[in-house]
């Protein structure tokens, strides 16, 4: 063999140990991306005292996360969504970033919404109708 293919080679195999070494490391930060927010549009927000309650729709899927607004100390935390006729989803614990999220399959279903965060809290009934 040339010194020319033995160049190639080497370049090849380089070339697929760097790309492999990019995806292992790129792949699980995309993952835990994914899981800690909600996909779709923001189509509600809700302040309250203590926090803010964000709604994603994304098809007939609903989902929502409480925010606090000071994170980084743990703390009790909520958030709930209803589909109309079905029992509600939740994500109640104590947290230091956000609760949620928590998604359903409203379909063209009202939906009920509620968060907490400490001693404040929100609820607003029969959303997205």
């Amino acid at each position: 063999m040339d010194r020319g293919a033995i160049r190639r080679r080497l370049a090849v195999g380089l070339a697929l140990l760097t790309a492999s070494g990019l995806l292992a490391v790129a792949v699980p930060a995309e993952a835990q991306a994914a899981a800690s927010r909600c996909e779709g549009r923001k189509v509600r927000t809700y302040p309250f005292t203590t926090g803010t309650l964000y709604v994603y729709k994304r098809g007939g899927h609903i989902c929502a996360i409480t925010v606090p607004k000071d994170p980084g100390r743990r703390q009790k935390m909520m958030v709930s969504v209803q589909a109309y006729r079905a029992r509600p989803v939740v994500d109640e614990g104590q947290y230091s970033r956000r609760a949620g999220p928590v998604t359903v399959h409203a379909g063209h279903r009202c939906v009920w919404v509620k968060g907490k965060v400490g001693r404040g809290s929100v609820s607003k009934g029969w959303i997205l109708c």
